[in-house]
């Protein structure tokens, strides 16, 4: 196996390159700047001839100033039209790049950390102030008497074999025994 192919060019002669490319983004990036700022100044000269404000009426002054406010009126609108692009773009790109990331399949969930929290501490957490008293959970259960649990017990040793039982139970004869037993035929 070879282990790499030497390269070609010198580290000299690579590393003046990538100092050569350097210079030359750098100045691209000062002419991109330049030229942003001078397409800057000749929009606002454009759109924003210079106010001629001395020897004017009152009347006129405030003719002036209503059309400036009409003029930042609609450039409002225009920069709350633009944002509202911008803003739905970022969510639309937004999603593409999370439905390139299920096709890809490298979204990978991240391991969950068993915690363990007691009920009072969940209920904090979920209703925050308003939870007040702690919470027994124990209050709310069935309480079972022992004499209970020992007429189950004397009930289901009666059944005996399941199958048994319902050979004898089937038909009339296994209803009427049941009818008889609940009490309805006294």
């Amino acid at each position: 196996l070879n282990p790499r192919p030497k390269s070609k060019i010198s580290a000299s002669r690579k590393l003046s390159l990538k100092m050569l490319l350097l210079q030359r983004a750098m100045e691209e990036l000062e002419q991109e700047t330049v030229s942003r700022d001078e397409e800057k100044v000749k929009y606002l000269s454009e759109k924003l001839p210079p106010l001629q404000i001395t020897g004017l009426s009152m009347d006129e002054l405030q003719k002036l100033c209503r059309q400036l406010n009409a003029k930042i009126e609609v450039v409002d609108e225009e920069r709350y039209d633009f944002e509202a692009k911008v803003n739905k773009n970022n969510r639309d790109i937004h999603e593409l790049k999370l439905k390139v990331q299920d096709l890809g399949g490298k979204f990978k969930k991240p391991a969950l950390r068993k915690v363990r929290v007691s009920a009072d501490e969940m209920m904090r957490a979920l209703l925050g102030s308003k939870h007040k008293g702690s919470m027994d959970l124990r209050a709310n259960l069935k309480s079972v008497k022992k004499e209970d649990i020992k007429q189950e017990k004397v009930m289901s040793s009666e059944v005996g074999d399941w199958r048994k039982n319902v050979e004898a139970m089937s038909g009339m004869e296994g209803r009427k025994k049941m009818f008889d037993a609940a009490g309805g035929g006294q």
